[in-house]
């Protein structure tokens, strides 16, 4: 087949796991012996990146995609769906499928128009999906109520539609969905990180691993650290990552006497990252919203369990099996994940080859490989009865 890949960011010059997923299931399809072009918008300086096996073709223009807190920008998704409706328009018989990421959503509508009355295979992906309340909070009641709008119409104009995780397929078909999303086996990077550490570290750390922004909720970790460190006098942390949160961070580093206690690197290099991981006893995640969890299973394959906080938007926990990976949290509170963190540190080296065991238990059904193969054969037996 000929399949678009559409997404309006690119791996690595925008790092997250959309980006990660975006690129690997088209490298997938790729290596599986389809035609495949990336749509994009340009996030990089002088010739395009070269990807083996994949067209890289940028449609839109740089755009600042994020606000100072975070949040994503309106214009530039409709800018990049107006790029994209117009690409489509022009090249309708280029391609006979087309997988489109619904983030943001205004994407799935513009290609739908685009294509209609063509024999192309459109396919959504949606890494997640919000109530109308988490729009209104995240980017007020008027802008909100119409992102949830265009969010439903979206889910109801998927031929076919994939998601990651129990709480996004369930939210799909509350949205009207016409048919039952296509849920992955899961999002497991084939990629080799080294050998993982089972055995105790001889100092108890922390890590944490991921932006600074309201949904992740690093602010809280500094003070689970201090409430833990009661029972382990010796415990450390380190936060990697960046973000308009971090200033906040810093302060409650610094309000609580945790200077030198609690490190905050920034970003460094995914070599850095993994032997932090690797070496940490165990990675929290206080993050209130996420679509998948891969920090679950990229810990684990390190021999590092996790710590998360349970919520109804966070679809991580369900990669987490209480005492065989990690522990979940009732809260953010620094009882509880405090809490939480001395059970996972208390529990040593029986959590750590427990964890490393669960990874290489789901690991060859769990994959991006399968989850590309699975959205491969939808999209071939969609072309079949057209």
């Amino acid at each position: 087949m000929r399949i678009a890949v559409v997404y309006d960011c690119l791996f690595p010059w925008t790092v997250g796991g959309g980006e990660r997923l975006y690129r690997a299931l088209a490298e997938e399809f790729a290596a599986r012996g389809h035609d495949v072009t990336y749509l994009t918008r340009r996030q990089w300086t002088g010739p395009t990146p070269l990807v083996e096996g994949v067209r890289i073709e940028a449609i839109a223009a740089e755009a600042d995609l994020y606000d100072a807190v975070g949040a994503r920008r309106l214009r530039p998704a409709i800018g990049f769906a107006l790029a994209l409706f117009w690409h489509l328009v022009r090249h309708r018989r280029r391609y006979d499928a087309v997988l489109v990421s619904a983030l943001p959503a205004t994407n799935v509508p513009a290609v739908r128009a685009a294509l209609v009355g063509s024999r192309v295979v459109v396919c959504s992906d949606w890494l997640e999906v919000w109530p109308r309340k988490q729009w209104q909070d995240y980017s007020g009641p008027v802008v909100g109520t119409v992102a949830w709008i265009v969010q439903c119409v979206a889910a109801r104009v998927s031929p076919l539609s994939t998601c990651h995780s129990a709480l996004t397929a369930r939210r799909l078909e509350e949205s009207g969905a016409r048919s039952a999303p296509l849920r992955s086996p899961g999002l497991i990077f084939e990629t080799d990180r080294g050998v993982p550490r089972l055995i105790e570290p001889a100092a108890a750390r922390v890590v944490f691993v991921g932006r600074h922004i309201e949904d992740k909720r690093v602010q809280a970790l500094p003070g689970a650290i201090a409430y833990a460190r009661r029972s382990f006098p010796d415990l450390t942390a380190q936060v990697y990552g960046d973000g308009p949160l971090r200033p906040a961070v810093l302060a409650e580093i610094e309000r609580l006497g945790l200077a030198g206690v609690v490190t905050a690197p920034g970003f460094v290099s995914q070599a850095e990252l993994d032997e932090a991981v690797r070496a940490a006893s165990v990675l929290v995640n206080p993050s209130a919203r996420e679509g998948y969890g891969l920090v679950v299973v990229e810990a684990a394959a390190l021999g590092t369990p996790v710590v998360l906080v349970a919520g109804e938007d966070n679809a991580a926990v369900e990669l987490v099996e209480h005492g065989v990976n990690g522990a979940v949290a009732l809260s953010i509170a620094p009882e509880d994940l405090g809490d939480a963190i001395v059970e996972v540190v208390r529990a040593g080296a029986g959590l750590r080859r427990s964890a490393h065991a669960w990874f290489e238990q789901v690991a060859p059904t769990s994959s991006v490989g399968v989850t590309a193969a699975r959205i491969l054969d939808a999209l071939e037996q969609r072309r079949a009865v057209r």
